[in-house]
């Protein structure tokens, strides 16, 4: 059997894996963007402009959809805003192709909880959570059992900080559905093979950081990644390419991602934005947390940087 036939048997057996089990269900593997927050001008959530970043996200072909986490500005939003939000996510994304995602992070556990129930309610594919701020190891484990015993679904734990592998372990141990983590602490990279193998290959580890390692990622055998939204059509061609056995087209496909990567760690979450603008899915480009975006500000120039640059990648964009 040649290697790329074998690799194209693997992807097919991992794109097999599915929420609990059910017939018919979204896999949670692939490339799962982080929705960005779209506000008016008014400094409201935009509703419509959320759902149509989830019908721009499935013309791409990515494979899932986040929201709302640290890139969504989750902190901003008021409770009305989140449910809403959610709502409107998954009601579009039901009869389209990519698994919906819903953050359930709040202040405390009880609105945590309460997040959980509504995202289960309203039909969420999974959920996902950072952990409580500035808390102890049996405090974040506590969190996590209340949080995944609210409902069935499938839940992600994000780690952040010094969010050790021991801890992550004790919680896929003591959480039966807790089985994903998007894993920003530390180096991921040396992380991925202990969480593997101390779970039996059981929890499924993505990786955040707009995927910059994305080749080695799917290398070392990451089960996913959760870039920026604005260009993710990239990352869902590299990945689909190189789960094909078409590593070498992968790899240059991935490069042109590289490239506004780099773009966006230079400019922050208003690029992130922008590029949706570029690309008529959203309407405005302002963020909430001033101060807390990261990045130069986006002057003239710089706008017309990240056009240019888009433009030029405009036969390998999807959507």
């Amino acid at each position: 059997m040649r290697r790329r036939e074998f690799l194209q048997i693997l992807s097919a057996g991992a794109a097999g894996l599915t929420l609990s089990g059910a017939s018919g269900a979204k896999a949670l593997r692939g490339i799962f963007p982080i929705a960005q927050s779209p506000f008016t001008e008014a400094n409201k959530l935009d509703l419509d402009c959320l759902a149509e970043q989830v019908r721009f996200l499935d013309r791409g072909r990515v494979h899932g959809c986040v929201w709302p986490q640290i890139a969504s500005e989750w902190n901003s939003l008021t409770e009305s805003e989140r449910f809403a939000g959610a709502e409107a996510i998954i009601s579009t994304g039901k009869k389209l192709r990519p698994a919906i995602v819903i953050g359930v992070q709040a202040p405390d556990t009880a609105t945590a909880v309460k997040y959980a129930k509504h995202a289960a309610k309203a039909g969420s594919d999974a959920l996902i959570s950072l952990p409580p701020a500035n808390a102890d190891a049996q405090t974040v484990l506590e969190y996590y059992k209340t949080i995944g015993g609210a409902t069935e679904l499938p839940l992600f734990a994000q780690a952040i900080g010094d969010l050790s592998v021991d801890q992550l372990i004790a919680m896929y141990k003591a959480v039966p559905t807790l089985r994903y983590v998007k894993d920003e602490a530390g180096q991921p990279l040396d992380r991925v093979g202990p969480l593997r193998e101390r779970s039996g290959d059981k929890l499924h580890v993505f990786t955040g950081m707009h995927g910059k390692t994305l080749i080695e990622e799917m290398i070392r055998g990451f089960s996913g990644s959760m870039p920026a939204a604005g260009f993710a059509d990239l990352y869902a061609a590299a990945w689909d390419l190189w789960h094909e056995g078409k590593e070498r087209e992968a790899v240059d496909m991935f490069g042109k991602a590289a490239i506004l990567i780099n773009e966006v760690l230079v400019y922050g979450t208003e690029s992130l934005k922008y590029l949706l603008c570029l690309r008529g899915v959203f309407k405005t480009y302002g963020t909430r947390e001033k101060g807390k975006a990261g990045g130069h500000h986006l002057d003239d120039a710089s706008k017309k940087v990240l056009a240019e640059i888009l433009d030029l990648m405009k036969p390998y964009l999807r959507a």
